[in-house]
This record gives structure tokens, sequence and C-alpha cells, in this order.
């Protein structure tokens, strides 16, 4: 395909002048006259044969014509300067595109990730927090670590680790706590899946528990023990992804019985292929999880 000739410098003028409304502000910006900014985006409407701005006596109003070129523009200037930082200290810069559980995220993979980054310092990770819905293709991920058995329809998954589920309380809560029947009486917090507590009730040895009617539902399990934090009800919950707050005794745990509904897993399209940096970070978090298995 042969491109037209494309005036990159008044497009630059343009468009900066656009996001300022302002000649002035925007050859601040470029490093130039005000006078270099007014000429060249003059230039740009005589080539387009359209009024991009109408001058007013404090500023610039922008005309349909400039509004209609000014997101094309702006696109296209933000994904060279992603692609030109990419190349920072002579190095090309890996991006590396991650979806992930939002209470995984924060309990167990924020805390780890320097790690990662001090090992392979030109993969960019950019991560994005779900509530285990995700589209890989849609979003335009490279791997999504979700909870569940591990069967999502094309794509490939490894599996981490389980992640159990046990009552989390705060302590003033927790001090009445003496026996499971105990919960009975109390707002029981959990997540979408309606048998959380049904099953942790029968592997506490109580296996007529009706479904709690007294339940509040959440979409995540951040939501959920935030509204523990605040005294609201009894959670049901993975200690591990929580462990800071059991270690600061903000919460606790009252009884050791626990139940495993799922695990967390690492899934890519099976069309996709693995770059360096997906390769590298599914190496890491591997590796990362078999040693804190080992203990």
């Amino acid at each position: 395909m042969v491109r037209p000739y494309l005036p990159l410098n008044a497009f630059r003028a343009f468009e900066a002048s656009a996001r300022h409304l302002s000649f002035t502000r925007a050859a601040i910006e470029l490093n130039v006259t005000q006078a270099a900014v007014s000429h060249q985006v003059k230039s740009l409407e005589e080539q387009l044969n359209v009024v991009l701005f109408k001058r007013l006596p404090r500023g610039l109003m922008i005309t349909a014509e400039g509004e209609s070129l000014l997101p094309v523009l702006r696109d296209s200037f933000d994904r060279m300067a992603d692609v030109v930082e990419r190349f920072r200290g002579g190095h090309v810069r890996e991006i590396l595109t991650v979806g992930a559980v939002g209470t995984f995220a924060v309990g167990w993979l924020l805390p780890r990730l320097a790690g990662f980054s001090e090992r392979h310092p030109f993969v960019e990770i950019r991560l994005s927090t779900n509530n285990n819905r995700v589209d890989l293709a849609a979003e335009g991920l490279d791997f999504a670590i979700r909870f569940g058995a591990g069967a999502w329809h094309g794509t490939d998954a490894v599996r981490l680790f389980d992640a159990p589920l046990s009552v989390l309380a705060i302590p003033a809560i927790a001090r009445g706590l003496k026996t499971p029947e105990d919960l009975l009486g109390l707002t029981l917090l959990r997540s979408y899946r309606r048998d959380e507590w049904t099953r942790w009730f029968e592997a506490a040895g109580l296996p007529r528990t009706p479904p709690p009617q007294n339940a509040i539902v959440f979409d995540t399990s951040l939501a959920m023990m935030e509204a523990v934090l605040q005294g609201e009800g009894v959670g049901l919950a993975p200690p591990l992804m929580f462990s800071r707050l059991l270690s600061a005794g903000t919460v606790v745990q009252p009884f050791e019985t626990s139940v495993a509904l799922g695990s967390y897993w690492l899934t890519r399209l099976q069309s996709r292929s693995l770059t360096p940096a997906m390769s590298a970070f599914a190496a890491w978090l591997e590796e990362t999880v078999a040693a804190e298995a080992l203990g």
C-alpha cells in the first residue's frame, strides 16, 4: 500500500493545539514559537480544505471537522510513544497483559510481583482485575488467572494452587463463636457461589443445615472482606489471600474447618503463541508457587 504524504509536523501542531485549545500552550509543549504552530495548523487546514479551529479572542474552539480528526491522531501518537518507550535504555521492553481475579491480584500476586520485575526488568506488566468473569480475546490479554475447576473452552490452563475457604471474622465477633452452630444466628457473607456455606457447614459436621437465609452476596471476596472488617457479618474466604489481615490480628479464623471449591489457574488462549515475556512470567509464577509449597 502506497500511503499519501502525511504532514506529521502539522498533525502534531494540530493535536497539541486541540488538547490545549491554545496555540500558545501547544507551542510551549512542542518547544517552538506560537507563530510556527499557527502556521502549521493553517497549512493543514489548506491541505485538507477544512477549518479545524474557530479562532476566538481568548483561545480556540475546535470544529466538527477537527473533532473527527483528533481521536485518530491522539491514538496514533499515543501508540507511537508507547512503542518508542519500549526501547528505553537500548533494550526492547515487552508488554505483558495479565488479567487476574481481584482477590488473587491483591492477596497473592502484588506482594510478590517485585521479584518478577527484578529478574525481568524489560518486561512491563499491565495488570487488570476482574471478578472471575473474563474474555481473553476481547480484552486482549496474554494470560488470565482464574478461580475454578480449570475447564474453560479454548484455553490452556495450568493449575497454581487450591485456595480453601474458611470462616473469617473480626475479633469482636469471633469471641462469641465457640461452635459452628453459633454462626447460624449471624449474617453470613459469601460470594456468588450459592453452595459455599452449605458445603462449609457439611465439612464442619452439620450436614442437615439448610442454606443460610440471612446472607449477603458479593461479586468479589475483596468487597466481602471489607464488609467483614466493618463488622457487617462473618465471611467465608480463602485465608491465604488475606494473610496480612490475619497476621495483623485485624481478622481471625475461629475454626480450622475449611472447604476447597476450586483452584487458581494460569490460563491463555490455545490460539495464543507464547512470547518470551509470557514464557518468563509463567516460569516465574510456577517456580514461586513450588518454592512456597516446599516451605
